[in-house]
C-alpha cells in the first residue's frame, strides 16, 4: 500500500465526516433581478425564496410579495428614480421573473406598462404630501 493511497483515503474520510456534520442547506434562494450602478455595485435586487418574491434595496429587504409584477415594477421604479437623479444604472432581469410578471398581468387583461402605471397611481395616493414621504400606515407589502 502506498503512502499516497492512505492519504487519499484519509482525506475522503475527513470529507465525508465534514459533510455529515454540516448543517442542512438553508432555504433555496434564487436570484432573479439586479439593479447595479455604473461601477457595478449592487443597489437592489429580487430573489425568490420559499415561493415568495423578495425585493431588496440598499442592502436591506424592503418587502416581499407573491406578485412578481409588483416587485419587478417597484425595482424598475427604483431604477427610474436613480436615473432621474442623474445616476447611470443597469437593471437585469431573469426570463423566469419576466414571464411570471407578464403572465400575472395578462391574467388581469392588462399590459405590464398598464400595471406599472396603476402601481404609480397607487403609490402616489399613499404618499403623505405634508411629510414628503410615505404614510407608514398605508404601506403594504
Amino acid at each position: 500500500m502506498s503512502i499516497t493511497s492512505k492519504a487519499r483515503r484519509d482525506a475522503k474520510k475527513r470529507k465525508l465526516a465534514k459533510a455529515r456534520s454540516a448543517p442542512p442547506p438553508g432555504p433555496g434562494i434564487e436570484p432573479h433581478a439586479e439593479l447595479r450602478d455604473d461601477a457595478g455595485r449592487l443597489l437592489g435586487g429580487i430573489v425568490r425564496r420559499e415561493g415568495e418574491w423578495t425585493l431588496g434595496l440598499g442592502g436591506r429587504i424592503v418587502g416581499g410579495s407573491e406578485s412578481a409584477a409588483r416587485v419587478l415594477a417597484l425595482l424598475e421604479r427604483a431604477a427610474s428614480l436613480h436615473r432621474r437623479e442623474g445616476r447611470e444604472v443597469s437593471l437585469g432581469c431573469s426570463p423566469a421573473l419576466r414571464r411570471a410578471a407578464d403572465s400575472e398581468v395578462a391574467q388581469r387583461g392588462i399590459s405590464f406598462e398598464q400595471f406599472r402605471a396603476e402601481l404609480e397611481r397607487e403609490l402616489a395616493l399613499e404618499t403623505d404630501p405634508d411629510h414628503g414621504g410615505l404614510d407608514a400606515a398605508a404601506v403594504r407589502h
